[in-house]
C-alpha cells in the first residue's frame, strides 16, 4: 500500500500561550511530521471568535492545507468558544469523531472526558479536527484516532481518499 503524506496545519487556540510554552501543538506538528506528513503551517491565536474563524478560514482556502488541526478552547471555560467559532463554517460535521475521541479518551482520563466539546467537520473540503488543549488529550486524538485514519495505507479505508487531490 502507498502513504500519500497530507498537508496539515496546526492552530492553537490560547489566551496565555506562545511558541516557547505551546506544548499541544508543538506535540501535534512532532506527530503528524513523525508520521510522514507535512507542516503546512502553525499558529497561535486567542481564545476569540473572530480570531479563531479566520486562521481556519484563511488555511481552507489555501489548496497547500488539506487538514487542519486545533488545539484548545473546547471546553466549558467562559473563553472556550473553539465550537463556537469553528462550526458555523462546517459545510458538513463528522460526529463519529467525536464518539472515537471520548472512548479514547476515556480510557486515559475516564469521565472527565465530558468536560470536552471536542469536534470534527469540513469546511468546503478541507477536514478540521479540534481537539482540547491538554498535551494528554491531543496525544489520545493523534494516537488513537488521527493518525490511523488520516494514513492512506489504513484499512478498510481512510480520510486520506477523500482529500481532493487524493480522489484520482
Amino acid at each position: 500500500l502507498t502513504f500519500y503524506p497530507l498537508c496539515l496545519a496546526v492552530l492553537t487556540v490560547s489566551d496565555t500561550r506562545d511558541a516557547q510554552t505551546d506544548k499541544s501543538g508543538a506535540l501535534l506538528a512532532d506527530r503528524l511530521t513523525e508520521a510522514g506528513h507535512e507542516l503546512a503551517g502553525k499558529a497561535i491565536v486567542k481564545d476569540e471568535v473572530e480570531a479563531i474563524r479566520h486562521q481556519v478560514r484563511a488555511w481552507a482556502d489555501d489548496t497547500d492545507v488539506d487538514v487542519i488541526i486545533s488545539t484548545g478552547g473546547t471546553g466549558f471555560a467562559p473563553r472556550d468558544v473553539t465550537p463556537e467559532a469553528v462550526k458555523p463554517l462546517f459545510r458538513r460535521e463528522m460526529d463519529g469523531f467525536s464518539v472515537l475521541f471520548h472512548q479514547a479518551s476515556f480510557g486515559t482520563v475516564g469521565l472527565s472526558t465530558l468536560q470536552s466539546r471536542a469536534f470534527a467537520g469540513q469546511v468546503d473540503d478541507t477536514f478540521v479536527f479540534c481537539l482540547p488543549g491538554s498535551t494528554g488529550a491531543c496525544r489520545d486524538g493523534w494516537d488513537l484516532v488521527l493518525s490511523l485514519e488520516l494514513d492512506s495505507r489504513y484499512r478498510p479505508c481512510s480520510l486520506a481518499g477523500q482529500i481532493p487531490r487524493l480522489r484520482h
